[in-house]
Protein backbone atom coordinates (compact mmCIF):
# COMPACT_ATOMS: atom_id res chain seq x y z
CA UNK A 1 0.00 0.00 0.00
CA UNK A 2 2.68 3.04 0.98
CA UNK A 3 3.96 1.94 -3.03
CA UNK A 4 1.00 2.73 -4.48
CA UNK A 5 0.29 5.99 -1.96
CA UNK A 6 4.12 7.12 -2.77
CA UNK A 7 2.99 6.42 -6.87
CA UNK A 8 -0.21 8.41 -6.56
CA UNK A 9 1.92 11.32 -4.64
CA UNK A 10 4.45 11.59 -7.44
CA UNK A 11 1.68 11.93 -9.61
CA UNK A 12 -0.45 14.44 -7.98
CA UNK A 13 2.40 16.49 -6.90
CA UNK A 14 2.65 18.62 -10.15
CA UNK A 15 -0.95 18.30 -10.22
CA UNK A 16 -1.32 19.53 -6.90
CA UNK A 17 0.90 22.18 -7.37
CA UNK A 18 -0.97 23.86 -10.64
CA UNK A 19 -4.42 23.73 -8.78
CA UNK A 20 -2.71 25.71 -5.80
CA UNK A 21 -1.36 28.00 -8.80
CA UNK A 22 -4.74 28.67 -10.11
CA UNK A 23 -6.57 29.10 -6.60
CA UNK A 24 -3.19 31.38 -5.84
CA UNK A 25 -4.73 33.68 -8.53
CA UNK A 26 -8.20 33.97 -7.46
CA UNK A 27 -6.86 34.81 -3.62
CA UNK A 28 -4.46 37.17 -5.50
CA UNK A 29 -7.28 38.79 -6.69
CA UNK A 30 -9.37 39.13 -3.71
CA UNK A 31 -6.57 40.36 -1.77
CA UNK A 32 -5.91 43.26 -3.96
CA UNK A 33 -9.35 44.07 -4.35
CA UNK A 34 -9.93 44.01 -0.98
CA UNK A 35 -7.16 46.33 -0.87
CA UNK A 36 -9.73 48.98 -1.89
CA UNK A 37 -12.93 48.46 -0.28
CA UNK A 38 -14.97 45.25 1.31
CA UNK A 39 -17.81 46.25 -0.83
CA UNK A 40 -15.56 45.69 -3.95
CA UNK A 41 -14.46 42.32 -1.76
CA UNK A 42 -18.07 41.70 -1.73
CA UNK A 43 -19.08 42.13 -5.27
CA UNK A 44 -16.35 39.85 -6.13
CA UNK A 45 -17.67 37.20 -3.70
CA UNK A 46 -21.01 37.37 -5.09
CA UNK A 47 -19.78 37.24 -8.70
CA UNK A 48 -17.68 34.11 -7.37
CA UNK A 49 -20.74 33.02 -6.20
CA UNK A 50 -23.03 33.39 -9.25
CA UNK A 51 -20.62 31.95 -11.55
CA UNK A 52 -19.45 28.69 -9.40
CA UNK A 53 -22.45 26.21 -10.44
CA UNK A 54 -22.09 26.93 -14.29
CA UNK A 55 -17.83 27.22 -14.02
CA UNK A 56 -17.90 23.84 -12.22
CA UNK A 57 -20.11 21.99 -14.82
CA UNK A 58 -17.84 22.97 -17.60
CA UNK A 59 -14.56 22.03 -15.60
CA UNK A 60 -16.93 18.29 -15.24
CA UNK A 61 -17.00 17.91 -18.70
CA UNK A 62 -13.00 18.60 -19.02
CA UNK A 63 -12.82 15.61 -16.70
CA UNK A 64 -14.52 13.23 -19.00
CA UNK A 65 -11.11 13.53 -21.14
CA UNK A 66 -8.68 12.60 -18.63
CA UNK A 67 -11.26 9.72 -18.00
CA UNK A 68 -11.42 8.21 -21.34
CA UNK A 69 -7.41 9.29 -22.44
CA UNK A 70 -6.26 7.16 -19.48
CA UNK A 71 -8.16 4.17 -19.65
CA UNK A 72 -6.83 4.37 -23.61
CA UNK A 73 -3.40 4.98 -22.60
CA UNK A 74 -3.77 1.50 -19.81
CA UNK A 75 -4.57 -0.39 -22.69
CA UNK A 76 -2.05 1.36 -24.72
CA UNK A 77 -3.83 2.65 -27.59
CA UNK A 78 -2.27 5.77 -28.88
CA UNK A 79 -4.87 6.24 -31.69
CA UNK A 80 -7.85 5.94 -29.49
CA UNK A 81 -6.14 8.31 -26.75
CA UNK A 82 -5.91 10.69 -29.59
CA UNK A 83 -9.78 10.65 -30.91
CA UNK A 84 -10.24 11.17 -27.64
CA UNK A 85 -8.84 14.31 -27.05
CA UNK A 86 -10.36 15.74 -30.57
CA UNK A 87 -14.05 14.85 -29.78
CA UNK A 88 -13.06 16.04 -26.41
CA UNK A 89 -11.84 19.06 -27.46
CA UNK A 90 -14.73 20.07 -29.66
CA UNK A 91 -17.46 19.11 -26.75
CA UNK A 92 -15.28 21.10 -24.08
CA UNK A 93 -15.40 24.24 -26.05
CA UNK A 94 -18.78 23.96 -26.91
CA UNK A 95 -19.71 23.70 -23.85
CA UNK A 96 -17.04 27.19 -22.68
CA UNK A 97 -19.00 29.06 -25.46
CA UNK A 98 -22.61 28.16 -24.03
CA UNK A 99 -21.74 28.67 -20.44
CA UNK A 100 -20.10 31.91 -21.20
CA UNK A 101 -23.52 33.37 -23.46
CA UNK A 102 -25.43 32.10 -20.33
CA UNK A 103 -23.32 33.82 -18.10
CA UNK A 104 -23.05 36.94 -20.00
CA UNK A 105 -26.87 37.67 -21.34
CA UNK A 106 -28.15 36.48 -17.90
CA UNK A 107 -26.13 39.41 -15.60
CA UNK A 108 -29.11 41.34 -14.37
CA UNK A 109 -29.79 38.53 -12.73
CA UNK A 110 -27.67 40.07 -9.59
CA UNK A 111 -30.43 42.56 -9.25
CA UNK A 112 -32.66 39.84 -8.00
CA UNK A 113 -30.56 38.20 -5.56
CA UNK A 114 -31.27 40.82 -2.46
CA UNK A 115 -28.05 41.88 -2.32
CA UNK A 116 -26.65 45.10 -1.71
CA UNK A 117 -26.79 47.28 -4.81
CA UNK A 118 -23.62 49.29 -4.25
CA UNK A 119 -22.42 45.65 -4.31
CA UNK A 120 -24.30 44.58 -7.69
CA UNK A 121 -22.77 47.91 -8.95
CA UNK A 122 -19.74 46.57 -8.53
CA UNK A 123 -19.84 43.19 -9.46
CA UNK A 124 -22.08 43.55 -12.50
CA UNK A 125 -19.14 44.65 -15.28
CA UNK A 126 -16.85 42.21 -13.58
CA UNK A 127 -18.97 39.38 -14.05
CA UNK A 128 -19.37 40.25 -17.83
CA UNK A 129 -15.47 40.42 -18.03
CA UNK A 130 -15.00 37.07 -15.89
CA UNK A 131 -17.80 35.43 -18.26
CA UNK A 132 -15.43 35.74 -21.45
CA UNK A 133 -12.85 34.19 -19.45
CA UNK A 134 -14.81 31.07 -19.00
CA UNK A 135 -13.87 30.01 -22.56
CA UNK A 136 -10.04 30.06 -22.59
CA UNK A 137 -10.15 28.87 -18.76
CA UNK A 138 -12.15 26.01 -19.89
CA UNK A 139 -9.73 25.37 -23.39
CA UNK A 140 -6.89 25.23 -21.20
CA UNK A 141 -8.69 23.01 -18.31
CA UNK A 142 -9.36 20.43 -21.40
CA UNK A 143 -6.13 20.12 -22.71
CA UNK A 144 -4.61 19.88 -18.82
CA UNK A 145 -7.08 17.11 -18.66
CA UNK A 146 -5.87 15.69 -21.61
CA UNK A 147 -1.71 15.96 -20.34
CA UNK A 148 -2.85 14.72 -16.51
CA UNK A 149 -4.88 11.25 -18.22
CA UNK A 150 -1.26 10.58 -20.22
CA UNK A 151 0.40 11.21 -16.45
CA UNK A 152 2.55 14.31 -17.69
CA UNK A 153 1.21 15.84 -15.15
CA UNK A 154 4.34 18.91 -15.30
CA UNK A 155 3.21 20.53 -18.47
CA UNK A 156 0.34 22.34 -17.15
CA UNK A 157 1.44 23.04 -13.81
CA UNK A 158 4.70 24.78 -14.99
CA UNK A 159 2.07 27.18 -17.04
CA UNK A 160 -0.56 27.71 -14.15
CA UNK A 161 2.75 28.63 -11.62
CA UNK A 162 4.19 30.93 -14.41
CA UNK A 163 0.79 32.25 -14.81
CA UNK A 164 0.88 34.04 -10.89
CA UNK A 165 3.92 36.77 -11.44
CA UNK A 166 1.94 37.33 -14.73
CA UNK A 167 -1.37 38.17 -13.43
CA UNK A 168 0.05 40.14 -9.92
CA UNK A 169 1.71 42.43 -12.68
CA UNK A 170 -1.30 43.03 -14.65
CA UNK A 171 -3.27 43.33 -11.65
CA UNK A 172 -1.23 45.81 -10.12
CA UNK A 173 -1.30 47.52 -13.39
CA UNK A 174 -5.12 47.56 -14.30
CA UNK A 175 -6.24 47.19 -10.47
CA UNK A 176 -4.51 50.25 -9.23
CA UNK A 177 -3.68 52.58 -12.48
CA UNK A 178 -0.11 52.45 -12.20
CA UNK A 179 2.08 53.43 -15.10
CA UNK A 180 -0.04 55.19 -16.91
CA UNK A 181 -2.95 52.62 -16.94
CA UNK A 182 -6.64 53.51 -16.22
CA UNK A 183 -7.64 52.70 -12.38
CA UNK A 184 -10.24 49.87 -13.40
CA UNK A 185 -10.23 48.25 -9.79
CA UNK A 186 -12.54 45.13 -9.43
CA UNK A 187 -13.13 45.22 -13.35
CA UNK A 188 -9.34 45.94 -13.85
CA UNK A 189 -9.04 42.51 -11.96
CA UNK A 190 -11.00 40.91 -14.75
CA UNK A 191 -9.46 42.11 -17.35
CA UNK A 192 -6.08 40.46 -15.96
CA UNK A 193 -7.68 37.25 -15.53
CA UNK A 194 -9.03 37.27 -19.06
CA UNK A 195 -5.27 37.78 -20.40
CA UNK A 196 -4.03 35.31 -17.80
CA UNK A 197 -6.08 32.53 -19.07
CA UNK A 198 -5.76 33.33 -22.54
CA UNK A 199 -2.09 33.00 -22.57
CA UNK A 200 -1.92 30.17 -20.59
CA UNK A 201 -4.44 28.34 -23.32
CA UNK A 202 -2.21 29.65 -26.07
CA UNK A 203 0.99 28.22 -24.97
CA UNK A 204 -0.23 24.72 -24.06
CA UNK A 205 -1.71 24.27 -27.32
CA UNK A 206 1.42 25.22 -28.56
CA UNK A 207 3.23 23.35 -26.73
CA UNK A 208 0.79 19.68 -27.33
CA UNK A 209 0.76 20.68 -30.89
CA UNK A 210 4.80 21.00 -31.72
CA UNK A 211 6.48 18.76 -28.91
CA UNK A 212 7.61 15.85 -29.23
CA UNK A 213 6.38 13.92 -26.23
CA UNK A 214 2.42 14.42 -27.98
CA UNK A 215 3.49 14.54 -31.47
CA UNK A 216 2.39 10.48 -31.72
CA UNK A 217 -0.95 11.94 -31.11
CA UNK A 218 -0.76 15.11 -33.06
CA UNK A 219 0.74 13.05 -36.16
CA UNK A 220 -2.45 10.17 -36.65
CA UNK A 221 -4.80 13.62 -36.58
CA UNK A 222 -5.79 12.67 -40.62
CA UNK A 223 -7.46 9.28 -39.43
CA UNK A 224 -8.41 10.32 -35.95
CA UNK A 225 -9.23 13.81 -35.46
CA UNK A 226 -12.96 13.21 -36.62
CA UNK A 227 -16.16 13.53 -34.69
CA UNK A 228 -18.15 10.36 -33.66
CA UNK A 229 -21.20 10.41 -32.06
CA UNK A 230 -20.28 6.97 -30.18
CA UNK A 231 -17.52 8.49 -28.85
CA UNK A 232 -19.27 11.81 -27.59
CA UNK A 233 -21.36 9.43 -25.94
CA UNK A 234 -18.73 7.85 -23.81
CA UNK A 235 -17.28 11.52 -22.96
CA UNK A 236 -21.42 12.51 -22.29
CA UNK A 237 -21.45 9.58 -20.23
CA UNK A 238 -19.14 10.55 -17.54
CA UNK A 239 -19.10 14.22 -18.34
CA UNK A 240 -22.29 14.84 -17.32
CA UNK A 241 -22.10 12.79 -14.42
CA UNK A 242 -18.85 14.60 -13.10
CA UNK A 243 -20.11 17.63 -13.97
CA UNK A 244 -23.56 17.38 -11.92
CA UNK A 245 -21.37 15.93 -8.98
CA UNK A 246 -18.88 18.75 -8.73
CA UNK A 247 -22.46 21.22 -9.86
CA UNK A 248 -24.11 19.96 -7.18
CA UNK A 249 -21.18 20.26 -4.08
CA UNK A 250 -19.85 23.88 -5.70
CA UNK A 251 -23.91 25.16 -5.85
CA UNK A 252 -24.20 24.32 -2.67
CA UNK A 253 -21.41 26.77 -1.26
CA UNK A 254 -22.20 29.14 -4.07
CA UNK A 255 -26.44 29.27 -3.34
CA UNK A 256 -24.69 29.59 0.86
CA UNK A 257 -23.10 32.79 -0.31
CA UNK A 258 -25.36 34.03 -2.29
CA UNK A 259 -28.07 33.66 0.66
CA UNK A 260 -25.12 34.76 2.85
CA UNK A 261 -25.34 38.05 0.72
CA UNK A 262 -28.70 38.77 1.95
CA UNK A 263 -27.27 39.12 5.34
CA UNK A 264 -25.15 41.76 4.88
CA UNK A 265 -22.14 42.86 2.67
CA UNK A 266 -19.86 42.14 5.95
CA UNK A 267 -21.02 38.73 6.21
CA UNK A 268 -21.00 37.82 2.74
CA UNK A 269 -17.06 39.56 2.61
CA UNK A 270 -16.16 37.51 5.68
CA UNK A 271 -17.50 34.11 3.99
CA UNK A 272 -15.57 34.87 1.14
CA UNK A 273 -11.99 35.03 2.85
CA UNK A 274 -12.99 31.89 4.76
CA UNK A 275 -14.23 30.21 1.64
CA UNK A 276 -11.01 30.81 -0.21
CA UNK A 277 -8.94 29.38 2.53
CA UNK A 278 -11.07 26.82 2.60
CA UNK A 279 -10.61 26.96 -1.12
CA UNK A 280 -7.19 26.59 -1.45
CA UNK A 281 -6.56 23.48 0.82
CA UNK A 282 -8.99 22.00 -0.92
CA UNK A 283 -7.20 22.61 -4.17
CA UNK A 284 -4.29 19.60 -2.56
CA UNK A 285 -7.65 17.21 -1.83
CA UNK A 286 -8.24 17.83 -5.97
CA UNK A 287 -5.04 17.14 -7.25
CA UNK A 288 -4.78 14.06 -5.11
CA UNK A 289 -8.25 12.69 -6.44
CA UNK A 290 -7.61 13.41 -9.95
CA UNK A 291 -4.33 11.27 -9.39
CA UNK A 292 -6.20 8.52 -7.59
CA UNK A 293 -8.97 9.23 -10.59
CA UNK A 294 -6.24 8.73 -13.15
CA UNK A 295 -4.34 5.56 -11.60
CA UNK A 296 -7.73 3.69 -11.29
CA UNK A 297 -9.21 4.75 -14.57
CA UNK A 298 -5.52 3.25 -16.26
CA UNK A 299 -5.83 0.30 -14.13
CA UNK A 300 -9.16 -0.35 -14.47
CA UNK A 301 -8.11 -0.65 -18.80
CA UNK A 302 -6.41 -3.63 -17.38
CA UNK A 303 -9.35 -4.87 -15.16
CA UNK A 304 -7.26 -5.16 -12.09
CA UNK A 305 -9.42 -5.36 -9.45
CA UNK A 306 -6.99 -6.38 -6.17
CA UNK A 307 -4.70 -3.32 -7.64
CA UNK A 308 -7.69 -0.73 -7.99
CA UNK A 309 -8.45 -1.67 -4.20
CA UNK A 310 -5.16 -0.61 -2.96
CA UNK A 311 -4.62 2.46 -4.61
CA UNK A 312 -8.04 3.96 -3.41
CA UNK A 313 -7.32 2.61 0.13
CA UNK A 314 -4.12 4.13 0.31
CA UNK A 315 -5.44 7.47 -1.72
CA UNK A 316 -8.19 7.75 1.09
CA UNK A 317 -5.68 7.21 4.09
CA UNK A 318 -3.73 10.07 2.72
CA UNK A 319 -6.37 12.36 2.45
CA UNK A 320 -7.20 11.74 5.81
CA UNK A 321 -3.88 13.01 7.32
CA UNK A 322 -4.35 15.76 5.22
CA UNK A 323 -7.52 16.71 6.40
CA UNK A 324 -5.99 16.54 9.66
CA UNK A 325 -3.26 18.78 9.09
CA UNK A 326 -5.35 21.09 7.80
CA UNK A 327 -8.21 21.40 10.60
CA UNK A 328 -4.88 21.82 12.83
CA UNK A 329 -3.83 24.59 10.50
CA UNK A 330 -6.97 26.15 10.72
CA UNK A 331 -7.70 26.00 14.56
CA UNK A 332 -4.52 27.67 15.10
CA UNK A 333 -4.10 30.83 12.42
CA UNK A 334 -7.35 31.62 11.93
CA UNK A 335 -7.14 35.20 13.95
CA UNK A 336 -4.31 35.94 11.00
CA UNK A 337 -5.71 34.64 8.00
CA UNK A 338 -8.55 37.28 7.41
CA UNK A 339 -5.60 39.97 8.34
CA UNK A 340 -4.34 39.12 4.55
CA UNK A 341 -7.46 39.88 2.11
CA UNK A 342 -9.22 42.83 4.11
CA UNK A 343 -8.75 45.29 7.45
CA UNK A 344 -12.30 45.88 8.33
CA UNK A 345 -12.51 44.85 12.10
CA UNK A 346 -16.24 43.05 11.77
CA UNK A 347 -15.25 41.43 8.86
CA UNK A 348 -12.25 40.05 10.15
CA UNK A 349 -13.70 39.11 13.52
CA UNK A 350 -16.67 36.95 11.44
CA UNK A 351 -14.28 35.58 9.10
CA UNK A 352 -12.38 34.48 11.73
CA UNK A 353 -15.18 32.45 13.14
CA UNK A 354 -16.21 31.31 10.00
CA UNK A 355 -12.50 29.83 9.27
CA UNK A 356 -12.79 27.66 12.52
CA UNK A 357 -16.24 25.94 10.93
CA UNK A 358 -13.70 25.73 7.69
CA UNK A 359 -11.43 23.87 10.05
CA UNK A 360 -13.97 21.09 10.96
CA UNK A 361 -15.00 20.14 7.77
CA UNK A 362 -11.60 19.45 6.53
CA UNK A 363 -10.77 15.95 6.83
CA UNK A 364 -14.50 15.10 5.35
CA UNK A 365 -13.87 17.91 2.22
CA UNK A 366 -10.58 15.93 1.63
CA UNK A 367 -11.93 12.20 1.29
CA UNK A 368 -15.28 13.19 -0.07
CA UNK A 369 -13.19 14.64 -3.27
CA UNK A 370 -11.32 11.18 -3.25
CA UNK A 371 -14.26 9.47 -3.00
CA UNK A 372 -15.94 10.84 -6.03
CA UNK A 373 -12.88 10.85 -7.98
CA UNK A 374 -12.05 7.08 -7.46
CA UNK A 375 -15.62 5.99 -8.15
CA UNK A 376 -15.24 8.21 -11.35
CA UNK A 377 -12.45 6.46 -12.33
CA UNK A 378 -13.70 3.06 -12.24
CA UNK A 379 -16.72 4.33 -14.01
CA UNK A 380 -19.35 4.55 -11.47
CA UNK A 381 -21.06 7.93 -11.60
CA UNK A 382 -25.00 7.44 -11.80
CA UNK A 383 -25.40 6.31 -7.84
CA UNK A 384 -22.64 8.34 -6.82
CA UNK A 385 -24.79 11.53 -8.49
CA UNK A 386 -27.89 10.79 -6.49
CA UNK A 387 -25.76 10.58 -3.35
CA UNK A 388 -24.17 13.67 -3.57
CA UNK A 389 -27.27 15.49 -4.14
CA UNK A 390 -29.01 14.25 -1.03
CA UNK A 391 -25.98 14.92 1.13
CA UNK A 392 -26.19 18.77 -0.09
CA UNK A 393 -29.37 19.58 -1.41
CA UNK A 394 -31.37 17.35 0.30
CA UNK A 395 -30.03 17.73 4.02
CA UNK A 396 -27.58 20.05 3.62
CA UNK A 397 -28.39 23.02 1.98
CA UNK A 398 -31.58 22.91 4.13
CA UNK A 399 -30.33 22.62 7.79
CA UNK A 400 -27.88 25.40 6.79
CA UNK A 401 -30.96 27.65 5.71
CA UNK A 402 -33.09 26.43 8.69
CA UNK A 403 -29.98 27.43 11.36
CA UNK A 404 -29.48 30.25 9.45
CA UNK A 405 -32.45 32.04 9.44
CA UNK A 406 -34.79 30.62 11.45
CA UNK A 407 -32.69 29.97 14.26
CA UNK A 408 -30.98 33.20 13.44
CA UNK A 409 -27.67 31.61 13.36
CA UNK A 410 -26.33 33.95 10.38
CA UNK A 411 -23.44 32.82 8.37
CA UNK A 412 -22.62 30.60 11.21
CA UNK A 413 -25.53 28.38 10.67
CA UNK A 414 -24.96 28.32 6.94
CA UNK A 415 -21.66 26.54 7.88
CA UNK A 416 -22.72 24.20 9.84
CA UNK A 417 -25.49 23.06 6.74
CA UNK A 418 -22.06 22.52 4.80
CA UNK A 419 -20.26 20.84 7.23
CA UNK A 420 -23.53 18.48 7.36
CA UNK A 421 -23.70 17.81 3.60
CA UNK A 422 -19.78 17.10 2.99
CA UNK A 423 -19.73 14.93 6.29
CA UNK A 424 -22.58 12.97 4.49
CA UNK A 425 -21.27 12.83 1.23
CA UNK A 426 -17.54 11.51 2.46
CA UNK A 427 -19.28 8.46 4.19
CA UNK A 428 -21.61 7.74 0.94
CA UNK A 429 -19.21 7.92 -1.59
CA UNK A 430 -16.00 5.94 0.41
CA UNK A 431 -18.71 3.32 1.05
CA UNK A 432 -19.80 3.01 -2.23
CA UNK A 433 -16.00 2.40 -3.21
CA UNK A 434 -15.41 0.00 -0.25
CA UNK A 435 -18.32 -2.10 -1.29
CA UNK A 436 -17.54 -2.34 -5.15
CA UNK A 437 -13.84 -3.23 -4.63
CA UNK A 438 -15.01 -5.51 -1.66
CA UNK A 439 -17.67 -7.49 -4.50
CA UNK A 440 -15.15 -7.40 -7.29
Amino acid sequence: MRTEASRTLRLALPIIIGELAQMALHIIDTAMVGAISYKQLAAAALVVNVMNIPFVLGIGMTISVSQMVSMAHGRRDGKQVSHYLFNGFCLCSLTAILISLVLISGKNVLHHLGQDPEVVNYALPFLQIMGFSIIPMLLFMTLKQFTDGLEFTKTAMLLSVSAIPVNIFLNWLLIYGNWGFPRLELRGAGYATLITRSLIFIVLAIVILKHSTFWRYVAVRKSQWKLRSQTLRELLHIGVPSSIQIGMEAGAFAVSGILIGTISAIAQAAHQIALSCASFTFMVSMGLAQAGSIRVSNTYGRGNWKKIAVIGKSTLLMAFGYGIFCAIAFTVFRHQLPLLFNNNTDVIKLAALLILFAAVFQISDATQAIGAGLLRGIKDVKLPTLLIGIAYWVIGLPVGYLLAFVFKMGATGMWLGLITGLTLASVFLITRFLKLTRRK
